[in-house]
């Protein structure tokens, strides 16, 4: 039997709140849980406001609507990513622009950032990669020193902190998803948070279509049609609930997996902590060194065939066949983010994951670099 590369832990409030919604008819996206939820969100990451939504793509969509980036603009973001940051771009018409990753912590490298900054530079497009955040302290000092707006893609972040502070409460505004294999699941599921009242309310229109409070059906903004239902949100307060609980369970499973892949000759292990935050390991990434006669996607063939799942990481933006075929990042080489999609996969971490599951993986994980 397959040991799953992820499966979600639902054995709290989940089905108590869920049972709520059906008993009283609130099941679209005007239920109570929604405000509930969405409060409980703010507080957590120290905002003043959260926006929930559909899915954590559609947060990014938003977000770069909401602060007017548009025709002419640019982005910085790191080429290691999910394909949801730079398409938001892209669709909003402005123009994406990247940088590699840094070797150690595999989040973008905040060294190029101003290297890349023109005229046209309206904002960084922050994504923490995994487990360890983004040196959010480099980020403010180059936003602040060129008047750039900062969006932080916090979507595998929950419950993690840089220096102290929540990830999530910094810059201009910050997306989460809460998709299954987040610390916090609703199924499919994301939110906006921000202290700005007014961005708060661009977004808050966005997501409903722009619809307007005296003529509803008339429009002067499209929007979308990205609300998140309220049955999502009564399991994303269950869950929500239980985010210390949960940060400390994947900690420890990036303990033992690192304890029992230690030494092993030809891997890359995740970074335990940076100067600035311990790792949270939304995921436990393993990258091959380049002494290793085979790739990612043989480990992960050979992983399978002992019965363990896993997934590859990201495929850089430079290498994206859909933007390649809109000309852009023609020619541009990242050589380190080029490694990690080739040499990078990551095995099952999934909260619901068992001891003698892990001590399965570590093994495999061993007999295959044997």
């Amino acid at each position: 039997m397959m040991i799953p590369v992820n499966t979600p832990l639902l054995d709290g409030n989940e089905k108590k709140y869920l049972n709520e919604c059906i008993d009283t008819g609130w099941i679209s996206s005007e239920g109570p849980f929604i405000k509930k939820f969405e409060d409980a969100f703010a507080k957590t990451v120290g905002r003043r406001h959260a926006i929930a939504v559909c899915n954590g793509s559609v947060a990014l969509d938003a977000a770069v609507v909401a602060l007017g980036i548009g025709p002419g603009d640019e982005v910085i973001l790191p080429t290691f990513t999910i394909i949801s940051c730079a398409s938001a771009i892209v669709r909003a018409g402005a123009l994406p622009v990247l940088v590699d990753s840094d070797p150690v912590t595999w989040n973008m490298d905040t060294r190029q950032i101003e290297q890349k900054i023109t005229s046209r530079t309206k904002a960084i497009m922050v994504v923490h990669i995994y487990g360890l955040p983004v040196d959010m302290a480099a980020i403010e000092r180059i936003a602040a020193k060129h008047r750039l707006l900062i969006i932080e893609d916090a979507a595998e972040m929950h419950g993690q902190r840089f220096e102290g502070r929540p990830c999530g409460s910094f810059g201009n505004i910050s997306t989460f998803s809460f998709y299954p294999n987040k610390h916090i699941t609703t199924g499919e599921g994301g939110m906006l948070v921000t202290d700005d009242e007014i961005l708060a309310d661009r977004c808050r229109s966005l997501r409903n279509l722009c619809f307007q409070p005296q003529k509803r059906f008339v429009h002067e903004t499209l929007g979308w049609n990205m609300r998140m239902t309220n049955m999502q949100a009564a399991i994303g307060v269950a869950q929500l609930e239980r985010l210390d609980e949960f940060v400390l369970r994947k900690r420890q499973m990036g303990n033992f997996y690192t304890h029992a892949l230690q030494g092993v000759p030809g891997l890359q292990l995740p970074l335990e902590r940076a100067s600035y935050a311990e790792n949270i390991y939304w995921v436990f990434g393993i990258v091959l060194e380049d002494d290793v006669s085979f790739d990612a996607e043989e480990a992960m063939r050979r992983l399978a065939e002992l019965g363990i799942g896993t997934r590859p990481f990201f495929w850089p933006m430079h290498e994206q066949p859909v933007f390649q075929a809109m000309g852009l990042f023609a020619g541009e080489h990242y050589p380190i983010a080029e490694k990690l999609a080739r040499r990078g996969f990551y095995i099952p971490s999934g909260l619901a994951l068992q001891e003698d599951q892990m001590e399965t993986v570590g093994a495999g994980v061993r007999a295959m670099m044997q």
